[in-house]
């Protein structure tokens, strides 16, 4: 990765998103983070400068950090923010997400949400209690259907190379039983070989709940972030409709990567 861009509307789970961000990225070379703040109104910008300078330096008085500032008028916050993310060619953008309540969840959230649909780039979203301390283990979430040409193996790999965790791959199947058919074999060996420099372990389980079951299998091994990929607008539908994959989002401690196939 070279440039990852951080939105900040200076509301609590911004800033908690901007400092996950630092300390994620704290003494990477080559990796540049862009603070990118954006405003509706000129009298808005009167003393945001000021603001985003203070924040600058409160985030890298700990350690080396390449930081630059993007500030301006933009009518629609999400197409400003992609627009920025095409421009800059961005391989991630680092944003928070709050359970807090609807207003928050309207103003914030819904924006964190509708980027993470663009395909602008990779979206990194950081619940409001999440902060980082090491990435260690990630799990990638797999239907394991047609697994060559709908894992995006790039940005995967762009990723993981900032710090080259374990990588668990887990797939959730109410029909799974005592053995894998060929197909789950064939899709398994697929993903084993695009993603062998990560040395990939693999976990098929049995359960009706998807999310009962991510969380169970998060909390056994440990795991900082999850992988998941966006690959059809049912994908999405279930993301912004009012149901447990939403819920999941909001209500997860743990940051969730989004991708598109």
């Amino acid at each position: 990765m070279t440039t990852v861009i951080v939105p900040v509307d200076f509301s609590e789970t911004s800033l908690n998103a901007a400092t996950y961000a630092a300390k994620f990225l704290k003494g990477q070379a080559g990796i540049k983070m862009i603070i990118y703040h954006s405003y509706a109104k000129d009298v808005e910008a009167e003393n945001i400068l000021p603001r985003l300078e203070d924040l600058k330096r409160e985030l890298t008085k700990n350690g080396a950090l390449d930081i630059e500032i993007l500030d301006h008028k933009e009518e629609d916050f999400v197409t400003g923010l992609e627009r920025a993310a095409r421009h800059r060619s961005a391989d991630l953008v680092i944003m928070g997400i709050t359970d807090k309540g609807a207003l928050a969840q309207t103003i914030f959230g819904s924006n964190t949400l509708k980027m993470a649909a663009t395909k602008a780039c990779p979206v990194l979203i950081i619940p409001e209690k999440a902060s980082f301390n090491q990435m260690e283990n990630v799990m990638l979430a797999s239907n394991f259907k047609n697994t060559l040409n709908t894992t995006p193996s790039v940005p995967i790999k762009k990723f993981l190379s900032v710090y080259h965790p374990q990588l668990h791959v887990v797939n959730v199947d109410k029909d799974h039983y005592i053995s894998l058919t060929e197909v789950y074999e064939k899709e398994k060996q697929d993903l084993k070989d695009l993603l062998a420099e990560y040395n990939p372990e693999f976990y098929f389980m049995r359960l009706f709940d998807t999310d009962e079951a991510i969380e169970l299998f998060s909390k056994d091994r440990h795991i900082d972030l999850i992988i998941a990929v966006q690959k059809d607008q049912s994908f999405l539908e279930k993301i912004f409709s009012d149901n447990t994959t939403k819920k999941m989002t909001y209500k997860s401690k743990l940051p969730i990567l989004i991708l598109h196939q």
